[in-house]
C-alpha cells in the first residue's frame, strides 16, 4: 500500500466517527430525508476521502438501483453507498451521488447520531427526497 493523501475540508464538515478522516461538507448536503438501517442518512453532491467498493443492484424503497458501498480511506470503515444507476426516470436525479449514515458519521458540531427504534430494518433509501 502506498502513501495516503487525504483532503482536509474546511467549514462544517462530517467526518468519520471512527477516526476523524474527514468526509463532506455541510453545504454539500442534497437531501436529509434518507433512511438506512441504522437510520437517518444524508444525500450529498460531493464526498471525499472514500473508496468505492464493488457495484451492486439493490432493490430499495424507490426502486431498482446500481451502487456501491463507501469506505473511509482512514480506517476502512462503511460509512455509506454511492448510487451509480438509476433504472427509474424520477430516480435519475441520485446517479453520482453518495450517501452518508448518520450512525456512521460525526456531524459538524462534532455530535454522533444514535440508532434510534425508530430505524427501518429493511432496505435503505430516501421516503421522500
Amino acid at each position: 500500500m502506498g502513501r495516503l493523501f487525504v483532503v482536509n475540508l474546511e467549514g462544517r464538515i462530517y467526518s468519520c466517527k471512527h477516526c476523524h478522516t474527514h468526509l463532506a461538507l455541510c453545504e454539500d448536503i442534497i437531501s436529509k430525508a434518507f433512511q438506512s438501517r441504522h437510520g437517518k442518512a444524508y444525500l450529498f453532491n460531493k464526498v471525499v476521502n472514500v473508496s468505492v467498493g464493488e457495484k451492486e443492484e439493490r432493490l430499495m424503497m424507490t426502486g431498482l438501483h446500481t451502487v456501491a458501498d463507501i469506505f473511509c480511506v482512514g480506517c476502512g470503515s462503511i460509512v455509506g453507498w454511492k448510487y451509480e444507476t438509476a433504472h427509474e426516470k424520477p430516480q435519475k436525479y441520485k446517479e453520482g451521488k453518495s450517501v452518508l449514515e448518520r450512525f456512521k458519521v460525526s456531524g459538524p458540531d462534532e455530535s454522533n447520531y444514535w440508532i434510534s427504534h425508530e430505524a427501518h430494518v429493511g432496505g435503505s433509501d430516501a421516503d421522500d427526497a
